[in-house]
């Protein structure tokens, strides 16, 4: 499940159940910050909260901030300093923090389709319209769509990186020709056990660039061929797992079957960040540890927040604010 789904389901059904709430989202960073622009958190009038902008002393305050613009039904944009004083620890920048109280009529219906997108797996843009200094303005926040990791076996380090993956909100699906290991028991819902020839079923998968690819099955012969069935597609990450003498061995016959070299160079493998792993559980991690440094670093679709941008109080309501 996408994080921001039950943080958003939290605030539309406390709308229609007539409880208020406010959004409070990160815009902006400067310096050292605990949190990047996109971050969210969802403040109830009672003082309940969901999501997180950092913690400590600067979500404290912000979160007092918003009850009271909960009490007044407006909103701000505020810039909280992480400087501190004497022996408070701090980071040393600083968060500027959008604060909108939600309406039922303007904003309830708003939050439903965005967690609908997010759980079709779909991007979703929601435009943040707070009083600025200036005035009015808008910011456009950008929650990325949930990635598609596909494991090709289902062995003990299959299903290590399946449980993992699926805490780093990533929609998983795991294939193997051996049913058994496919059972609910072993591979509990949300992921999706896929039986069959491993390297056919891949073959039909729809692969785009958020969607990464992790070969693990138990023969070079059938790593070799989930990674022929995959090598040419769009998917942001390949990784598969081997020893060098392995990784060559496979390589050199793709080669030979006509797989040009530049393909086979996008491949992480031996797969892994170096950490020395050892067991199932650090071989699975630092896997893990390789799909998060692949989908942080570079070639997103670009910031999580963008503004502010000025607006007219006649253009259409959107989030936060009703039509003027």
């Amino acid at each position: 499940m996408h994080h921001a789904v039950p943080l958003l389901e939290s605030a539309f059904h406390a709308l229609a159940h007539g409880q208020p709430v406010a959004l409070c989202a990160v815009v902006a960073t400067s310096g050292s910050a605990p949190q990047k622009p996109g971050a969210l958190m969802i403040v109830h009038a009672d003082g309940r909260t969901a999501g997180t902008i950092g913690g400590g002393h600067s979500e404290e305050a912000a979160r007092r901030q918003a009850q009271s613009l909960i009490e007044g039904g407006r909103s701000r944009v505020q810039t909280f300093s992480l400087h501190g004083d004497g022996e408070e620890p701090v980071c040393g920048g600083t968060l500027d923090i959008a604060m909108l109280p939600l309406s039922l009529e303007h904003d309830e219906p708003r939050l439903r389709r965005a967690v609908e997108s997010l759980r079709q797996r779909r991007e979703v843009h929601l435009p943040l319209r707070v009083q600025g200094e200036a005035g009015l303005v808008e910011y456009h926040l950008r929650i990325e769509a949930v990635p598609t990791l596909l494991i090709a076996g289902a062995g003990h380090v299959g299903a290590e990186v399946a449980r993992q993956a699926v805490r780093l909100d990533m929609h998983v699906r795991v294939f193997d020709d051996r049913a058994d290991l496919l059972s609910p028991e072993r591979l509990a819902e949300p992921i999706v056990g896929v039986p069959g020839p491993v390297a056919e079923a891949l073959a039909t998968e729809t692969i785009d660039p958020n969607t990464y690819i992790v070969i693990v099955t138990r023969a070079h012969k059938d790593d070799q061929a989930a990674l022929n069935a995959v090598i040419a597609s769009p998917a942001r990450y390949i990784g598969m797992i081997g020893s060098r003498r392995k990784i060559k061995h496979v390589f050199d016959n793709l080669v030979a079957w006509g797989v040009q070299e530049h393909l086979l160079a996008r491949v992480h493998t031996p797969i892994g960040l170096p950490i020395h792993a050892v067991t199932v559980p650090e071989i699975g991690i630092s896997i893990a540890a390789e799909l998060i440094k692949c989908r942080r670093e570079g070639g997103t679709k670009g910031p999580a927040v963008t503004g502010p941008f000025p607006v007219s109080t006649t253009a259409p309501g959107v989030l936060g604010e009703p039509v003027g």
